[in-house]
């Protein structure tokens, strides 16, 4: 398995027969709980630096797939639930799973923005945009519910 590969099946869970965008993002709480433990600026700076490395490794895989959004590529659920959760960080675990359930839900639904971030160009960007948009709304929509 090529590295673009590996790192965008997010070492396989990408691979699931079943719901594959839920595995790669339960497989993202391991490093979310990692991350709880530090700085937050360490937090935003592995954000940042999945998504980069996402962005590449969606593009490979996209191109090699030939597929605008291949269902195997889920570092983009990985950055995404990596903001969801981050948002509620220091709140209780109760509601950083609430983050991580609302980001499926907007993952799936795609309302508005998140739909049209899905639609940016080339490939690997809109793949990683869409779930982005959806981790940003879902931690802002889980801090909201913790008021």
């Amino acid at each position: 398995m090529s590295a673009a590969r590996a790192l965008a099946t997010w070492f396989g869970c990408g691979l699931s027969p079943v719901a594959p965008g839920t595995v790669g993002s339960i497989g993202a709480v391991p490093l979310h709980l990692a991350l709880r433990l530090a700085n937050p600026w360490v937090h935003v700076a592995v954000v940042v630096l999945v998504t980069v490395v996402g962005t590449w490794s969606a593009q490979k895989v996209a191109e090699e797939e030939q597929l605008d959004d291949p269902q195997l590529v889920v570092i983009d659920e990985v950055a995404g639930v990596l903001i969801a959760m981050g948002l509620v960080r220091s709140r209780s675990f109760a509601l950083q799973l609430a983050a991580l359930a609302l980001f499926r839900v907007l993952d799936i639904a795609k309302p508005g923005p998140i739909r049209a971030a899905e639609n940016a160009k080339p490939a690997g960007v809109g793949i990683m945009a869409d779930d982005l948009v959806a981790g940003a709304a879902a931690g802002v929509l889980a801090r909201l519910l913790a008021r």
